[in-house]
């Protein structure tokens, strides 16, 4: 038998690399879905496809019986409404602004160095028993910031590692099983929240216009679930990869500087103080019976303060970033905070042009009925088939595990099911609260063994620095138990949440 010849399970994970690199890039996927919705609504127009069933009417807001038929885009009125909504369609689409405000703050803080260090500084100064936690940990912390996790505390996690005497390649799988594995649970609110919220809620407004998703409507079960992820890393790395590894003998001696400069540690002190400081001002604003902040009776889940969390999270990344940019002299002046701004809205042009194709790709989708009429037939199959709860959302987390592995983008990819599911599972009872989770669930544990994750080249290259030998086989073969192991838990988990009717966020309902 010739050892040097692939196993099966590469193999299969070779094909789909292959396969999966053949698809169009997201962009193009959405115009020949909107193509096929244009096609769709005249074809189930001519028909007369329609269905009745009980929702909430859009004026009155009362629960009825409501009638709801296909509407065409190749009639007058759809084709002069598909010309002169593209704009309207764009600029208020409601994951836009959230993302973009947000990343305002986050960008200054990443750019200046202040997210760099901060992991750095708290990794390193780990005691050795805790190293494995702290580095899943901080990688899951890391998504608070977008991509800064693969870049600075992937690599990172293998110098840690290293400087315990023990093998890099543990450390490095470690670090990507938070960053990656644990995408969407966290301790705090992250650009992701925004987001998928946003998206979540155009999805909603298929049945129900007045439905909003709010970002901190899964942070109950993702603050939790960080906990959940840590664990399970931990354990997978130090009872499965580490004595699957074996003793690291480098073939050269390696240099690695993993501490910070006296320098950044004062900025670092000042930064963390400067946060400290901006919650005390906002708590100020929200303790008090008749805060500023809170909303009417005293109410702090219907208020300003929920309203206003998206500029809040802004600035509890803005301050410090700041803070620390002058302390360490990567900030000067104002026209370098005003850069480091831009440059970080730079880097999400690519996101922004996604967004101007996604965004006319749900109008549309809502504008001909598609959606609804989907819901309703796809809701009473459903219904027929007796699937419904948990195991609908089981069923949900097991196709976003298969899509994922073939869509890396999760903003692209909820956009197109979430228009589908959300309203599909209202029908059925199921708050978009609810969906959502399942979907971050599903989408988390299949990032870290998909070759099409757009980060997954780069920590290849990282894992080349321990070997030369090392590639997309080696990384998908560490990665694998964490993301199988992830998946079961994490569902069993959430199951578990669901079943005891425990709210996964703040005001966020179980049920429809």
């Amino acid at each position: 038998m010739d050892s040097s010849k692939p196993s099966k399970s590469v193999r299969l994970l070779n094909v789909i690399e292959e396969k999966g690199n053949k698809l169009p890039h997201p962009i193009t996927i959405f115009m020949i879905f909107t193509l096929i919705v244009i096609a769709l609504s005249h074809i189930f127009y001519v028909m007369g496809t329609g269905v009745r069933f009980e929702g909430v009417h859009p004026e009155t807001r009362q629960i009825e019986m409501l009638t709801v038929k296909a509407v065409s885009l190749l009639v007058p009125e759809g084709i002069a409404y598909m010309f002169s909504n593209v704009v309207a369609n764009f600029t208020s689409f409601v994951a836009l602004g959230p993302v973009l405000v947000a990343m305002l703050g986050v960008g200054v803080a990443e750019k200046s160095g202040y997210i760099s260090a901060l992991m750095t500084n708290t990794v390193t100064k780990a005691p050795k028993k805790f190293v494995t936690p702290i580095v899943v940990l901080m990688g899951v912390l890391s998504n608070v910031a977008a991509s800064v996790g693969y870049v600075v505390l992937v690599p990172l996690g293998a110098i840690i590692f290293l400087g315990f005497k023990r093998h890099p390649l543990a450390g490095l799988s470690a670090a990507f099983a938070g960053v990656a594995g644990g995408y969407s649970a966290n301790l705090f609110l992250g650009t992701n929240d925004p987001l998928l919220s946003g998206i979540t809620t155009e999805a909603a407004h298929i049945l129900d216009v007045g439905y909003v998703v709010n970002p901190t409507d899964n942070w109950f079960f993702m603050f939790v679930s960080t906990f959940l992820i840590v664990i399970i890393g931990t354990l997978v790395t130090d009872k499965l990869i580490e004595p699957k590894l074996g003793t690291y003998v480098p073939s050269e001696p390696l240099e690695h500087e993993n501490k910070i400069s006296a320098l950044e540690k004062r900025g670092l002190f000042w930064a963390n103080l400067s946060i400290l400081f901006t919650v005390i001002v906002i708590a100020l604003l929200i303790a008090p019976e008749n805060g500023v902040l809170r909303g009417e009776g005293g109410s702090i889940i219907k208020s300003p303060f929920m309203s206003s969390i998206i500029f809040i999270m802004m600035l509890i990344f803005l301050v410090p970033g700041v803070v620390y940019g002058f302390m360490t002299k990567s900030i000067r002046n104002d026209k370098d905070i005003a850069n480091l701004m831009t440059s970080s809205l730079e880097t999400m042009s690519g996101f922004i042009v996604l967004i101007f194709f996604a965004a006319q790709f749900v109008a549309l989708f809502n504008y001909t009925n598609l959606g609804t009429i989907i819901a309703v037939k796809g809701a009473d199959f459903l219904q027929s088939i007796h699937l419904d709860g948990a195991p609908l959302l089981v069923a949900l987390i097991m196709i976003t595990t298969i899509i994922n592995l073939f869509i890396a983008a999760d903003s692209a990819k909820w956009a197109i099911m979430a228009p589908v599911f959300v309203p599909m599972f209202m029908q059925m009872g199921i708050a978009p609260e609810v969906t959502q989770v399942a979907y971050r669930v599903g989408d988390s544990a299949t990032n870290i063994i998909s070759p099409l994750m757009p980060f997954f080249p780069l920590v290849v290259a990282f894992a080349q620095r321990y070997g030369k030998k090392n590639g997309v086989g080696t990384v998908i073969s560490l990665m694998l138990p964490y993301s199988i192991i992830i998946l079961i838990s994490w569902t069993i988990f959430f199951i578990i949440w669901y079943v005891f009717g425990i709210p996964v966020g703040p005001g966020a309902n179980l049920n429809y």
